[in-house]
Protein backbone atom coordinates (compact mmCIF):
# COMPACT_ATOMS: atom_id res chain seq x y z
CA UNK A 1 0.00 0.00 0.00
CA UNK A 2 1.29 3.47 -0.91
CA UNK A 3 1.14 5.91 2.00
CA UNK A 4 3.24 8.82 0.71
CA UNK A 5 1.80 11.52 -1.57
CA UNK A 6 2.16 10.35 -5.16
CA UNK A 7 4.33 13.34 -6.09
CA UNK A 8 6.80 12.41 -3.35
CA UNK A 9 7.31 8.97 -4.85
CA UNK A 10 8.45 10.11 -8.27
CA UNK A 11 10.75 12.90 -9.43
CA UNK A 12 10.32 13.18 -13.22
CA UNK A 13 13.65 13.29 -15.02
CA UNK A 14 14.55 16.59 -16.75
CA UNK A 15 10.99 17.84 -16.26
CA UNK A 16 11.86 21.52 -16.72
CA UNK A 17 13.92 20.85 -19.84
CA UNK A 18 11.17 18.71 -21.37
CA UNK A 19 8.60 21.42 -20.62
CA UNK A 20 10.86 24.11 -22.10
CA UNK A 21 11.34 22.18 -25.33
CA UNK A 22 7.63 21.40 -25.74
CA UNK A 23 6.32 24.83 -24.69
CA UNK A 24 6.24 26.61 -28.09
CA UNK A 25 4.05 23.86 -29.52
CA UNK A 26 1.78 23.46 -26.49
CA UNK A 27 0.88 27.15 -26.38
CA UNK A 28 -1.10 26.73 -29.62
CA UNK A 29 -4.90 27.09 -29.21
CA UNK A 30 -6.54 23.69 -28.66
CA UNK A 31 -3.18 21.97 -28.25
CA UNK A 32 -3.15 18.22 -27.63
CA UNK A 33 -0.19 16.35 -26.16
CA UNK A 34 0.50 12.65 -25.67
CA UNK A 35 2.58 11.42 -22.75
CA UNK A 36 3.46 8.05 -24.22
CA UNK A 37 4.91 6.71 -20.97
CA UNK A 38 2.67 8.22 -18.29
CA UNK A 39 4.14 6.46 -15.26
CA UNK A 40 2.96 8.30 -12.15
CA UNK A 41 2.20 11.44 -14.13
CA UNK A 42 5.08 13.69 -13.11
CA UNK A 43 5.85 15.08 -16.56
CA UNK A 44 2.15 15.35 -17.41
CA UNK A 45 1.44 17.35 -14.27
CA UNK A 46 4.14 19.87 -15.17
CA UNK A 47 2.76 20.28 -18.71
CA UNK A 48 -0.88 20.60 -17.64
CA UNK A 49 -0.01 23.20 -14.99
CA UNK A 50 2.05 25.32 -17.36
CA UNK A 51 -0.46 25.24 -20.22
CA UNK A 52 -4.01 25.90 -18.98
CA UNK A 53 -5.55 25.20 -22.38
CA UNK A 54 -3.73 21.93 -22.96
CA UNK A 55 -5.46 18.57 -23.31
CA UNK A 56 -3.28 15.54 -22.63
CA UNK A 57 -3.61 11.82 -23.26
CA UNK A 58 -1.48 9.69 -20.94
CA UNK A 59 -0.61 6.20 -22.16
CA UNK A 60 0.80 3.40 -20.04
CA UNK A 61 0.75 -0.38 -20.12
CA UNK A 62 1.00 -0.53 -16.31
CA UNK A 63 -2.50 -0.43 -14.82
CA UNK A 64 -1.19 0.43 -11.34
CA UNK A 65 0.65 3.44 -12.76
CA UNK A 66 -2.49 4.57 -14.58
CA UNK A 67 -4.50 4.43 -11.37
CA UNK A 68 -1.92 6.44 -9.40
CA UNK A 69 -1.48 8.99 -12.18
CA UNK A 70 -5.24 9.33 -12.39
CA UNK A 71 -5.32 10.30 -8.71
CA UNK A 72 -2.48 12.77 -9.16
CA UNK A 73 -4.03 14.44 -12.19
CA UNK A 74 -7.70 14.30 -11.17
CA UNK A 75 -7.75 18.04 -10.54
CA UNK A 76 -7.30 18.69 -14.27
CA UNK A 77 -10.67 17.09 -15.03
CA UNK A 78 -11.35 16.19 -18.65
CA UNK A 79 -8.18 17.92 -19.81
CA UNK A 80 -6.44 14.64 -18.89
CA UNK A 81 -7.36 11.23 -20.28
CA UNK A 82 -5.55 8.05 -19.15
CA UNK A 83 -5.35 5.18 -21.64
CA UNK A 84 -4.26 1.59 -20.98
CA UNK A 85 -2.12 0.78 -24.02
CA UNK A 86 1.44 0.29 -25.19
CA UNK A 87 3.02 3.30 -26.86
CA UNK A 88 3.37 1.64 -30.25
CA UNK A 89 -0.44 2.00 -30.41
CA UNK A 90 -0.41 5.83 -30.41
CA UNK A 91 -1.91 6.19 -33.94
CA UNK A 92 -4.73 3.78 -33.03
CA UNK A 93 -5.38 5.52 -29.69
CA UNK A 94 -5.74 8.87 -31.48
CA UNK A 95 -7.87 7.43 -34.27
CA UNK A 96 -10.27 5.80 -31.80
CA UNK A 97 -10.85 9.23 -30.23
CA UNK A 98 -11.11 11.03 -33.59
CA UNK A 99 -8.08 13.16 -32.77
CA UNK A 100 -5.99 14.64 -35.55
CA UNK A 101 -2.29 15.48 -35.37
CA UNK A 102 -0.88 16.29 -31.93
CA UNK A 103 1.23 19.25 -30.90
CA UNK A 104 3.41 17.48 -28.34
CA UNK A 105 4.79 13.98 -27.80
CA UNK A 106 6.82 12.87 -24.81
CA UNK A 107 8.54 9.51 -24.31
CA UNK A 108 10.29 8.75 -21.01
CA UNK A 109 11.62 5.27 -21.72
CA UNK A 110 12.75 2.50 -19.39
CA UNK A 111 11.46 1.40 -16.01
CA UNK A 112 9.49 3.77 -13.78
CA UNK A 113 10.13 4.68 -10.16
CA UNK A 114 6.92 2.87 -9.21
CA UNK A 115 8.09 -0.37 -10.81
CA UNK A 116 11.55 -0.19 -9.28
CA UNK A 117 10.38 0.75 -5.80
CA UNK A 118 7.58 -1.79 -5.41
CA UNK A 119 9.41 -4.93 -4.32
CA UNK A 120 6.64 -7.30 -5.40
CA UNK A 121 7.06 -6.24 -9.06
CA UNK A 122 10.43 -8.04 -9.20
CA UNK A 123 12.33 -5.35 -11.15
CA UNK A 124 14.96 -4.65 -8.52
CA UNK A 125 18.00 -6.78 -7.73
CA UNK A 126 18.16 -5.04 -4.34
CA UNK A 127 14.79 -6.32 -3.07
CA UNK A 128 13.54 -9.86 -2.49
CA UNK A 129 10.56 -10.63 -4.73
CA UNK A 130 9.14 -13.05 -7.31
CA UNK A 131 10.81 -12.70 -10.71
CA UNK A 132 7.97 -10.97 -12.55
CA UNK A 133 9.26 -7.77 -14.27
CA UNK A 134 6.17 -7.31 -16.46
CA UNK A 135 5.16 -3.70 -16.91
CA UNK A 136 1.65 -4.94 -17.68
CA UNK A 137 0.94 -7.66 -15.13
CA UNK A 138 -2.19 -8.70 -17.02
CA UNK A 139 -0.31 -10.10 -20.01
CA UNK A 140 2.87 -11.79 -21.18
CA UNK A 141 5.35 -14.14 -19.57
CA UNK A 142 7.24 -13.30 -16.42
CA UNK A 143 11.00 -13.16 -16.03
CA UNK A 144 10.82 -16.51 -14.20
CA UNK A 145 9.02 -18.05 -17.18
CA UNK A 146 11.55 -16.60 -19.60
CA UNK A 147 14.42 -18.03 -17.55
CA UNK A 148 12.70 -21.42 -17.53
CA UNK A 149 11.85 -21.51 -21.25
CA UNK A 150 14.56 -19.70 -23.23
CA UNK A 151 17.37 -21.87 -24.58
CA UNK A 152 20.97 -21.19 -23.60
CA UNK A 153 21.83 -19.34 -26.81
CA UNK A 154 18.79 -17.10 -26.40
CA UNK A 155 19.65 -16.32 -22.80
CA UNK A 156 23.22 -15.49 -23.78
CA UNK A 157 22.02 -13.15 -26.52
CA UNK A 158 19.57 -11.38 -24.18
CA UNK A 159 22.20 -10.84 -21.49
CA UNK A 160 24.83 -9.70 -23.96
CA UNK A 161 22.70 -7.48 -26.22
CA UNK A 162 20.34 -5.93 -23.69
CA UNK A 163 22.55 -5.93 -20.61
CA UNK A 164 26.00 -5.60 -22.19
CA UNK A 165 27.01 -8.32 -19.76
CA UNK A 166 30.62 -9.45 -20.31
CA UNK A 167 29.95 -12.82 -18.68
CA UNK A 168 26.70 -13.57 -20.50
CA UNK A 169 27.88 -17.04 -21.54
CA UNK A 170 28.75 -18.10 -18.01
CA UNK A 171 25.51 -16.79 -16.56
CA UNK A 172 23.35 -18.33 -19.28
CA UNK A 173 25.00 -21.73 -18.80
CA UNK A 174 24.51 -21.51 -15.04
CA UNK A 175 20.81 -20.69 -15.47
CA UNK A 176 20.33 -23.74 -17.68
CA UNK A 177 22.16 -25.99 -15.20
CA UNK A 178 20.13 -24.65 -12.30
CA UNK A 179 16.73 -25.10 -13.92
CA UNK A 180 17.34 -28.82 -14.53
CA UNK A 181 16.75 -29.34 -10.83
CA UNK A 182 15.04 -26.16 -9.58
CA UNK A 183 13.86 -23.23 -11.73
CA UNK A 184 14.71 -19.72 -10.61
CA UNK A 185 11.67 -18.08 -9.05
CA UNK A 186 12.89 -15.18 -6.90
CA UNK A 187 15.16 -12.19 -7.30
CA UNK A 188 17.57 -13.24 -4.53
CA UNK A 189 18.12 -16.60 -6.24
CA UNK A 190 19.11 -14.90 -9.49
CA UNK A 191 21.38 -12.41 -7.72
CA UNK A 192 23.18 -15.27 -5.96
CA UNK A 193 23.52 -17.24 -9.20
CA UNK A 194 25.08 -14.29 -11.03
CA UNK A 195 27.47 -13.54 -8.18
CA UNK A 196 28.59 -17.17 -8.02
CA UNK A 197 29.27 -17.41 -11.76
CA UNK A 198 31.40 -14.38 -12.51
CA UNK A 199 35.08 -13.89 -11.64
CA UNK A 200 35.76 -12.78 -8.09
CA UNK A 201 37.42 -9.56 -9.27
CA UNK A 202 34.26 -8.56 -11.17
CA UNK A 203 32.20 -8.85 -7.98
CA UNK A 204 34.15 -6.08 -6.28
CA UNK A 205 33.61 -3.24 -8.78
CA UNK A 206 30.71 -1.56 -10.55
CA UNK A 207 28.00 -2.08 -7.95
CA UNK A 208 25.75 -5.12 -7.74
CA UNK A 209 26.99 -7.68 -10.30
CA UNK A 210 23.40 -8.67 -11.14
CA UNK A 211 22.28 -5.21 -12.33
CA UNK A 212 23.04 -5.87 -16.01
CA UNK A 213 21.25 -9.23 -15.90
CA UNK A 214 18.14 -7.64 -14.38
CA UNK A 215 18.18 -4.85 -16.97
CA UNK A 216 18.48 -7.34 -19.80
CA UNK A 217 15.63 -9.51 -18.53
CA UNK A 218 13.35 -6.50 -18.03
CA UNK A 219 13.96 -5.34 -21.60
CA UNK A 220 13.31 -8.84 -22.95
CA UNK A 221 10.20 -9.54 -20.85
CA UNK A 222 8.57 -6.29 -22.01
CA UNK A 223 9.90 -6.41 -25.59
CA UNK A 224 10.99 -2.82 -24.98
CA UNK A 225 13.25 -2.41 -28.00
CA UNK A 226 10.85 -4.10 -30.40
CA UNK A 227 8.02 -1.86 -29.17
CA UNK A 228 10.19 1.25 -29.45
CA UNK A 229 11.31 0.36 -32.97
CA UNK A 230 7.67 0.02 -34.04
CA UNK A 231 6.48 3.07 -32.10
CA UNK A 232 8.79 5.83 -33.28
CA UNK A 233 7.80 6.05 -36.98
CA UNK A 234 4.10 5.94 -36.15
CA UNK A 235 4.44 8.55 -33.42
CA UNK A 236 6.29 10.92 -35.74
CA UNK A 237 3.51 10.63 -38.30
CA UNK A 238 0.96 11.83 -35.72
CA UNK A 239 2.93 15.03 -35.03
CA UNK A 240 1.39 18.22 -36.41
CA UNK A 241 3.41 20.75 -38.38
CA UNK A 242 4.97 22.90 -35.67
CA UNK A 243 4.59 20.05 -33.18
CA UNK A 244 7.46 18.84 -31.05
CA UNK A 245 8.61 15.43 -29.80
CA UNK A 246 10.93 14.79 -26.84
CA UNK A 247 12.44 11.39 -26.00
CA UNK A 248 14.34 10.44 -22.84
CA UNK A 249 16.43 7.28 -23.26
CA UNK A 250 18.40 5.40 -20.60
CA UNK A 251 20.17 2.75 -22.65
CA UNK A 252 22.52 3.10 -25.60
CA UNK A 253 20.37 0.83 -27.78
CA UNK A 254 17.29 2.97 -27.11
CA UNK A 255 19.16 6.18 -27.87
CA UNK A 256 20.51 4.73 -31.12
CA UNK A 257 16.98 3.79 -32.22
CA UNK A 258 15.73 7.29 -31.50
CA UNK A 259 18.65 8.83 -33.40
CA UNK A 260 18.03 6.54 -36.38
CA UNK A 261 14.28 7.26 -36.38
CA UNK A 262 14.88 11.01 -36.46
CA UNK A 263 17.69 10.97 -39.03
CA UNK A 264 15.64 10.63 -42.26
CA UNK A 265 13.56 13.68 -41.35
CA UNK A 266 16.59 15.76 -40.40
CA UNK A 267 18.38 15.32 -43.72
CA UNK A 268 17.58 16.15 -47.31
CA UNK A 269 16.44 13.25 -49.48
CA UNK A 270 17.76 14.91 -52.64
CA UNK A 271 20.33 12.59 -54.27
CA UNK A 272 23.82 13.73 -53.26
CA UNK A 273 25.00 14.05 -56.86
CA UNK A 274 22.43 16.75 -57.69
CA UNK A 275 23.61 20.36 -57.36
CA UNK A 276 20.32 21.81 -56.05
CA UNK A 277 17.62 20.78 -53.59
CA UNK A 278 14.66 19.02 -55.21
CA UNK A 279 11.27 20.48 -54.23
CA UNK A 280 9.64 18.34 -51.55
CA UNK A 281 12.94 16.71 -50.57
CA UNK A 282 13.94 19.21 -47.87
CA UNK A 283 14.31 18.06 -44.25
CA UNK A 284 10.89 17.87 -42.58
CA UNK A 285 12.23 17.77 -39.00
CA UNK A 286 14.46 20.19 -37.09
CA UNK A 287 16.61 19.03 -34.22
CA UNK A 288 16.08 20.99 -31.01
CA UNK A 289 19.19 19.55 -29.35
CA UNK A 290 22.80 19.20 -30.41
CA UNK A 291 23.03 15.43 -30.48
CA UNK A 292 21.74 14.05 -27.20
CA UNK A 293 21.65 15.97 -23.94
CA UNK A 294 22.64 14.54 -20.55
CA UNK A 295 21.38 15.61 -17.14
CA UNK A 296 23.49 18.23 -15.40
CA UNK A 297 25.28 17.66 -12.11
CA UNK A 298 22.54 19.32 -10.06
CA UNK A 299 19.84 17.12 -11.62
CA UNK A 300 21.89 13.99 -11.05
CA UNK A 301 22.45 14.88 -7.40
CA UNK A 302 18.75 15.58 -6.88
CA UNK A 303 17.57 12.59 -8.91
CA UNK A 304 20.14 9.76 -9.23
CA UNK A 305 17.98 7.98 -11.80
CA UNK A 306 18.81 10.74 -14.26
CA UNK A 307 22.48 9.71 -14.41
CA UNK A 308 22.17 7.69 -17.62
CA UNK A 309 19.52 9.77 -19.40
CA UNK A 310 19.97 11.00 -22.95
CA UNK A 311 17.45 13.50 -24.32
CA UNK A 312 16.68 14.14 -28.00
CA UNK A 313 14.00 16.43 -29.37
CA UNK A 314 12.70 17.44 -32.79
CA UNK A 315 10.16 19.84 -34.32
CA UNK A 316 8.11 19.01 -37.41
CA UNK A 317 8.62 21.66 -40.10
CA UNK A 318 6.33 20.31 -42.82
CA UNK A 319 4.39 17.14 -43.71
CA UNK A 320 6.38 14.02 -44.46
CA UNK A 321 7.20 14.00 -48.20
CA UNK A 322 4.98 11.60 -50.13
CA UNK A 323 7.93 9.60 -51.41
CA UNK A 324 8.93 8.82 -47.78
CA UNK A 325 5.52 8.14 -46.25
CA UNK A 326 5.68 4.42 -46.95
CA UNK A 327 9.14 4.10 -45.44
CA UNK A 328 10.56 4.99 -42.05
CA UNK A 329 9.45 8.37 -40.72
Amino acid sequence: MISKPIGALHAPVLADRCAELLAPALDAPGALAVDATLGMGGHSEVLLRRHPGLRLIGIDRDQQALALAGQRLAAFGDRFEPVHAVYDQIPAVLAERSHGPVQGLLFDLGVSSLQLDRAERGFSYAQEAPLDMRMDQSAGRTAAQLLAEEDEAGLRRILSDYGQERFAGRIAAAIVRRRRTEPLQRSCELVDLVRENIPQAARRTGGNPAKRTFQALRIAVNAELEVLRAALPGALQTLAVGGRMVVLSYHSLEDRMVKNAFRPGLTSSTPVDLPTELPGHEPYLRSLTRGSEAAGDAEQRANPRSASVRLRAVERLRPTPKHLQEGPA
